[in-house]
């Protein structure tokens, strides 16, 4: 049972994190950010957007305006760039180091971000960072 737990707040946290490089990188490309932006580029359902911005909010990584706009708080913007740049670096170590095809890297690196130790991905940072 431990373990389904375990499970069960590693997937909440990991969607959640997803959540929030999504609207970072939506930010980024579009300036503002509503929830059915967020549902279109996860493919996920409005409803589901909907219930993960309620936990968002309420953990205090976003707040919503009244227009309907989603804009990140100081610790969402922080978790966020966290994640987002786990992923990159992640995904061109894989990319140089390793030769994996940019999208296998992509998309292995958006499962990586979440769980690897922080040792292994300052390790990763540095070998990025000499090889550049």
């Amino acid at each position: 049972q431990y373990d389904s737990v375990w499970e069960d707040a590693m997937r909440i946290q990991e969607s959640g994190e997803n959540y929030l490089e999504t609207i970072l990188i939506l930010q980024g490309k579009k300036g503002s950010v509503r929830s059915i932006d967020v549902a279109n580029e996860l493919d996920y359902t409005k409803a589901s957007i909907s219930r993960a911005m309620g936990i968002l909010k309420k953990a205090g990584y976003i707040t919503i305006d009244d227009s309907g706009n989603i804009h990140l708080t100081e610790s969402g913007n922080q978790r966020a760039t966290q994640i987002y740049e786990r992923h990159r670096l992640i995904a061109e170590y894989l990319v140089r180091a390793l030769q994996i095809g940019a999208e296998t890297a992509a998309a292995d690196a958006c499962r990586i971000e979440h769980v690897i130790s922080e040792e292994s991905f300052h390790k990763i940072k540095d070998w990025v960072e000499e090889h550049k």
